[in-house]
This record gives C-alpha cells, sequence and structure tokens, in this order.
C-alpha cells in the first residue's frame, strides 16, 4: 500500500475511534523526514492508547513510543507518522504550528 493511501486508511480508524481534530499533513515536498503526518487528539490517556493499540493491531508499526504516559503517542510507519496527542499535551507542542507550511489532505 502506497504511503497516502495507507494515511487515509489510518486517518479513517483514528475518526472510527472517536480520535478529534485529525489533520493529516504531506511533507514529502518540505522534509526529509517522513511524507506524511497524522496528528489527533484522544480525550484522555486512556483513549490515546485505545487508538494507538487499535492501529497497532491493524497494522504493525517500525516503532512506537508513549504508550505508557498516554499524554503523546508517535507510532512510526517510516513514511508516515501518528501522533496521538492528549489535548492539553497537543495544545503545548503546537505540531500544525511548527509544520504550518504542510499541506492539508483530505480523507
Amino acid at each position: 500500500m502506497d504511503a497516502l493511501k495507507k494515511a487515509k486508511t489510518l486517518a479513517r480508524m483514528i475518526k472510527g475511534k472517536k480520535g478529534e481534530d485529525i489533520v493529516l499533513l504531506d511533507l514529502r515536498k518540505i522534509s526529509p523526514i517522513t511524507d506524511f503526518f497524522i496528528i489527533a487528539t484522544g480525550l484522555s490517556p486512556i483513549h490515546t492508547r485505545s487508538i494507538a493499540d487499535y492501529l497497532i493491531a491493524h497494522d504493525r508499526p517500525h516503532h512506537y513510543e508513549g504508550i505508557e504516559s498516554g499524554n503523546w503517542i508517535l507510532i512510526d510507519y517510516i513514511d508516515l507518522i501518528v501522533h496521538i496527542f492528549t489535548k492539553e499535551t497537543r495544545e503545548f507542542y503546537g505540531l500544525e504550528r511548527l509544520w504550518g507550511d504542510a499541506p492539508k489532505v483530505s480523507f
């Protein structure tokens, strides 16, 4: 599966698990780190862990971290990275501000 299709699928899966404020950013022309970021918010650390567990069970990532605290969970699929935050943590780190020049992708 190509990275864009995979990113859209994962974003829809997050939405299906009641993730909020889901943003899919296309980084292909602005960063060598990865092709896409998915940024989403969970209602609580338990909710963020539930979303992450669902994604990890569906498609095994290369790496993940933050499951224990549940405030910022990063799931690395190499060609796309999923960030699942609690609301307060997302506001504090402001990834959308840092990557504000990246085009948003509809899913």
